[in-house]
């Protein structure tokens, strides 16, 4: 382990195994691990939604969502922050292995998946975005981590006894703060339990679309408190040294998220279906989401 200066100089290797051409990276085991986790756990929320969703909806839309995250958060990158060297470089558009997704340009990809998804099986929409966004925090918590270990995304400057120097991934010979390791706190262990929390306590799962204004609003507000921390993206040259691209991107998110928690507190939380009667039975017999609705 080297030092300079005293404090810590990275050299994490981001790929874990590598067998001849074939290299098993940090970032992609990321990816795949925040995919297993959230299905998981979407898929329980699902079996207790009181909308028509299914737990097999949210196997089905593993697929989509990791298209339209893979899609949307490359097209993002090169969109949102760097336009003109990948005019210049085409092909390494899609060398996604190298790293370079934008988590706003992701979640555009994964919203256009959810409407697509949502029409063709005639699901409520945010029904379906309310499970999707509390699924997110995992994979974003991992792949805050996974920046960190690839060293990119790096922090400003800064003295605080934990700085990193990001020398050999281009930070310079200086200490930085961590800022990879404060997201991955903020957007994602620290946003996930703002939604337990709703979730347990606010009806969030029978309130059609709180839980995914929360995320929005929740999101949008992390970003931007760990943006004071992180070195600033090529494009906030355009912008005032005290706001940030980052932030820039986060203030459509906070400002949708306030509309979509208004609009689902202004209604009363969704009632669980009764348990319907079959002919000739003075019994009732729970179905479908009436028998997943006690759980």
């Amino acid at each position: 382990m080297e030092s300079l200066g005293g404090f810590w100089v990275h050299d994490l290797d981001p790929v874990l195994i590598a067998l001849g051409p074939i290299a098993i990276r940090w970032y992609s085991l990321a990816y795949i691990g925040g995919f297993i986790a959230g299905m998981a756990i979407g898929m329980r929320l699902a079996a207790k939604s009181p909308f028509p969703i299914e737990p097999d909806h949210i196997d089905k839309f593993l697929v989509w969502c990791v298209v339209g995250t893979i899609i949307g958060g490359r097209l993002g990158q090169v969109l949102f922050y760097y336009p003109g060297y990948y005019l210049q470089n085409p092909a390494e558009i899609v060398m996604i292995w190298k790293g370079g997704m934008s988590f706003h340009g992701g979640l555009i990809g994964v919203w256009v998946a959810q409407v697509l998804f949502a029409r063709r099986h005639g699901i409520p929409f945010r029904a379906l975005t309310d499970i999707i966004c509390f699924m997110a925090p995992i994979g974003i918590m991992l792949g805050r981590v996974a920046n960190f270990i690839n060293g990119e995304h790096w922090g400003r400057i800064a003295d605080v006894p934990w700085a990193v120097v990001f020398e050999a991934t281009g930070g310079g010979p200086v200490p930085r703060h961590p800022s990879q390791l404060y997201e991955a706190a903020l957007e994602g262990a620290a946003l996930l339990a703002v939604l337990w929390l709703v979730y347990r306590f606010a009806d969030g799962l029978r309130r059609k679309g709180l839980l995914s204004g929360v995320f929005l609003t929740g999101y949008g507000l992390a970003r931007s408190t760990a943006e004071w921390f992180r070195e600033p993206e090529l494009l906030t040259e355009s912008l005032p040294s005290w706001f940030t691209w980052g932030q820039a991107l986060s203030l459509p998110m906070i400002a949708i998220g306030l509309v979509v928690i208004w609009q689902a507190l202004s209604v009363p939380p969704a009632e669980a279906p009764k348990p319907t009667a079959p002919q000739g039975s003075g019994k009732a017999k729970n179905t479908g989401k009436a028998k997943k609705a006690r759980t």
